[in-house]
């Protein structure tokens, strides 16, 4: 179940998941580590973006560990009621990551950092979910939490283009300004943008 800010479920979710625990290290994965951003550096930036009055948007990547490539050969059996009749016994070659997987998180991590970086987005050192591009006057950050994406900045021109860019490489949701990521609400008064927490 799917929950909006104020706990309503908006969607139910059913996905085909593998069985990682069965997988053995150095034959089915070998790295497992994947980043994500820390809560103060979500908080830091959510406090500078109402501070500069940025645009702060948000994003929601599809089916998110779908994108990533394997490395390993990594074999499943058919799914129980999709198992096809002429060929019971035979199993799926997985081309993609899929959920459960241990290098699910991190096959997608390392997909996604590939692709933002190809739009001139720099990482930060300190922090390897958080990104920034610079044109003139101009920045715009990109936050990763696993999926979810926020996307502050001072020009909506740079903003819209950023957004095309992930849409052309991953299926996404567009949330339109950022209400609610983390346990931190965001509130917006007529003169300047509020952040609290929930």
């Amino acid at each position: 179940m799917k929950k909006d800010k104020d706990g309503n479920i908006i969607v139910f979710k059913a996905r085909l998941v593998a069985k990682g625990f069965k997988q053995i290290h150095g034959i089915d994965y070998d790295e497992t580590f994947s980043p994500v951003a820390m809560l103060k550096s979500v908080r830091i930036l959510l406090a500078i973006a109402a501070f500069y009055d940025y645009e702060i948007w948000q994003m929601d990547v599809k089916t998110a560990f779908l994108n990533g490539f394997l490395k390993e050969d990594v074999y499943m059996t058919q799914p129980e009621g999709f198992v096809d009749p002429e060929n019971p016994r035979k199993v799926c070659k997985l081309q993609r990551s899929i959920y459960g997987l241990k290098q699910a998180s991190r096959s997608w991590n390392l997909r996604f950092d590939e692709a933002i970086k190809k739009f001139n987005f720099v990482r930060c050192q300190e922090e390897s979910c958080v990104y920034k591009k610079i044109s003139g006057s101009n920045i715009a950050f990109l936050v990763l939490y696993v999926d979810d994406i926020l996307l502050m900045g001072n020009d909506i021109p740079m903003l819209e283009s950023v957004k095309e860019w992930l849409i052309t490489c991953f299926s996404m949701k567009d949330l339109g300004e950022a209400e609610y990521i983390l346990g931190i609400k965001i509130h917006r008064d007529r003169s300047r943008r509020m952040i609290g927490l929930s």
